[in-house]
């Protein structure tokens, strides 16, 4: 999170009254601060830097606070909401399972459990066959680099290398931290694993002035696993995997596909597992069930988290019997394993995905967004360098109209514009904006919020 602090002393904002919008108050609203300063004061201070509303409700795409604003949510709460906040089917779910007096049950079997995984395991890939259900995404990709190396293991390799990318996110505790690709944010490790391995990322503009691209990419490969081989590392002997997020999640921004394809056919040469992390692009939010979809390969495990259930904190690794099987009976369970309000709201989530062509509809909305996006960014081409993504996710990318540099602060601006205007847009901290509404909300609501995020880039421009 950006070192950006929204403003916390209500101001005055113009009024909003519209089909999707309504702002009644000053922002933060005046009667909201005295909780504000109680969360301040007891709670630590790593969960803070949002935006400063308390929200009482959310509804499909819609935010409300208790004193009688109402913003469009091009949020999701971070791309979990796919079917919509408080979907109706999801609650009655949730309500039927919670109704029958079971709210936990460890790892004791219930029916909502056994009931849930058949579907999940039926609205996958064939290929992915076994799944191991958690609360987070961050042991979602725990659990992934415990079987990658267990499974490297397996197979005789001599140590349980992992590769990932620079700029990549996969979770805040221990391994996955290791495994991402910021090293400020994983300084407080105080060591690095030496069997932990990080390729730059494919940025897709460093191709821009390249004829042939799907050869560029190929190569760019190569020469990017060159580099750990120059350092002594051994690939058929010393790497168990690679770990890609599907999309890096500060820019939205989707990897090229015949570098993937060109990593994926390395991997199967040299007996590396791949591991895609879904954690923000699964579920429909890109216009395809999953990211890794659009690169036209088949890994050999997923990580699945927010938009798996659309609500309650569930998460997913699922992947080849062959790997998912290794553990022994009993070693690789968690106490919240597979809840069965959990389980409910993830039943529940896939039926909804189906029953309301989720994944079409995302596709096609999508491609309404990025046509309103780019025409946004051809009007400001001095602030807007790209906007990258697919389906119902972007990432628009600010720069400094004198430099040429990233901007952050411009973007910190412009989220922080958008709110008091009764728009959430995403604040990444970075020089980037992120748009990811939920998949249901409707075409004339998601071209509202696109004219609010219109004129919030038009008024801190010139204001």
């Amino acid at each position: 999170m950006a070192e950006y602090m929204f403003n916390q002393n209500p101001v005055d904002v113009s009024e909003v009254d519209t089909k999707y919008r309504q702002i009644k108050t000053k922002l933060p609203v005046p009667d909201s601060i005295v909780l504000l300063e109680v969360l301040d004061k007891y709670e630590c201070r790593s969960m803070h830097g949002q935006y400063p509303i308390i929200w009482d409700k959310a509804k499909d795409f819609q935010v409300y606070d208790k004193y009688g604003n109402c913003w469009i949510d091009f949020t999701s709460t971070i791309f979990v909401a796919n079917a919509g906040h408080s979907n109706p089917a999801i609650k009655a779910k949730i309500k039927e399972v919670m109704d029958s007096d079971l709210l936990h049950s460890y790892t004791y079997i219930t029916e909502i459990r056994i009931n849930y995984l058949k579907k999940l395991i039926e609205f996958v890939p064939e290929y992915l066959e076994k799944a191991f259900l958690l609360s987070s995404g961050t042991e979602a990709t725990e659990c992934a680099l415990k079987l990658i190396r267990m499974h490297g293991a397996k197979i005789g390799k001599r140590k349980g290398g992992v590769v990932s990318f620079n700029g990549s996110m996969h979770g805040r505790t221990l391994g996955a931290q290791m495994l991402g690709g910021n090293p400020e944010s994983r300084s407080w490790i105080g060591y690095e694993d030496p069997n932990i391995h990080r390729l730059p990322f494919p940025y897709p503009w460093l191709a821009e002035s390249i004829g042939d691209e799907d050869n560029f990419w190929k190569s760019k490969f190569h020469e990017d696993i060159k580099s750990l081989i120059t350092a002594g590392v051994d690939p058929k002997k010393d790497l168990a995997g690679f770990i890609i997020e599907s999309y890096i999640g500060w820019g939205a921004i989707l990897l090229p596909k015949s570098y993937i394809q060109e990593l994926v056919k390395y991997a199967g040469e040299n007996k590396i597992l791949v591991v895609f992390d879904e954690i923000q692009g699964g579920f429909g939010r890109t216009g395809k069930l999953f990211t890794y979809q659009h690169y036209e390969v088949e890994p050999d495990m997923i990580c699945c988290g927010k938009g798996i259930s659309s609500s309650l904190p569930l998460s997913a690794v699922i992947g080849r019997k062959e790997i998912m099987d290794i553990p022994e009976i009993g070693s690789m369970s968690s106490t919240h394993s597979a809840n069965p309000l959990c389980c409910a709201a993830g039943l529940a989530n896939i039926e909804v995905i189906e029953s309301m062509n989720l994944i079409a509809e995302a596709k096609r909305k999508g491609i309404l967004l990025f046509e309103r996006l780019n025409q946004i960014k051809a009007k400001y081409p001095d602030y807007i360098s790209y906007v990258l993504g697919d389906g119902l996710i972007a990432g628009v990318i600010f720069i400094n109209p004198e430099t040429g540099e990233p901007d952050s602060e411009i973007a910190s601006r412009i989220a922080e514009k958008a709110m008091q205007k009764g728009l959430l847009l995403v604040h990444t901290g970075r020089e980037s904006i992120k748009i990811g509404p939920p998949l249901t909300i409707t075409d004339d609501a998601l071209y509202e919020g696109l004219d609010v995020f219109e004129e919030s880039i038009f008024e801190i421009i010139y204001e």
